[in-house]
């Protein structure tokens, strides 16, 4: 079996740091929700898609390491490991912010793989795992080219996208809620969910 991951608010939760950077910049009021969505709404409606953007690219460059992974993240791949289930991540992920200072964004990500996605002091996925793709075109044909079982995803329009192989199971991962499973194998709230549906298989 070969799981494929994404990145970027699937493995990574991003809703703590947003909601820290907008509040340190005083462009949000406190009483705003802790969700990333809440402060890309707040900014867009005040019209600020500028000041949203460049704010991605300082949290994804320069503030990566202040993230966190999700709770259950982790655990799930140690015991996907231990259960000899072959992993990769596949990320759709631009070389550098379309706006602000021109951190290495593909850096920052790989660094905090190597920091945070660990057993003790070993990494959990070597070089070979990872894939940083420039576009959604290039990582759906990852996707294939990894030949994966099953892909994990927040993005419902990544799993539904022309050309996605149609070996590969849909799992979409919605913390929020925020989507329908139209379309989906599966989709789950939680990674404490993931790790349920994968130990019936195991």
């Amino acid at each position: 079996m070969r799981i494929g991951f994404d990145f970027d608010n699937t493995i990574v939760s991003y809703d703590a740091l947003f909601y820290q950077v907008a509040t340190e910049q005083k462009l949000i009021p406190t009483d705003l929700p802790k969700t990333k969505i809440a402060v890309r709404d707040y900014l867009r409606n005040a019209d600020n898609e500028n000041v949203w953007t460049e704010m991605q690219g300082y949290v994804y460059g320069e503030r990566m390491g202040d993230t966190s992974a999700y709770p259950g993240v982790v655990e799930f791949i140690k015991l996907a490991r231990n259960k000899g289930v072959s992993m990769v991540i596949i990320s759709h992920k631009t070389l550098h912010p379309f706006m602000g200072p021109k951190y290495n964004l593909h850096k920052a990500a790989s660094e905090w793989i190597d920091n945070s996605l660990v057993d003790g002091e070993q990494s959990l996925f070597g070089k070979s795992q990872v894939f940083f793709e420039l576009t959604k075109e290039e990582k759906i044909a990852r996707i294939a080219d990894c030949n994966c079982d099953y892909y994990i995803d927040d993005l419902p329009e990544i799993l539904q996208m022309p050309g996605f192989p149609e070996k590969t199971a849909r799992i979409l991962f919605d913390p929020g809620n925020n989507h329908s499973d139209k379309g989906m194998n599966a989709k789950f709230n939680s990674w404490a969910d993931i790790k349920s549906f994968y130990e019936e298989k195991w």
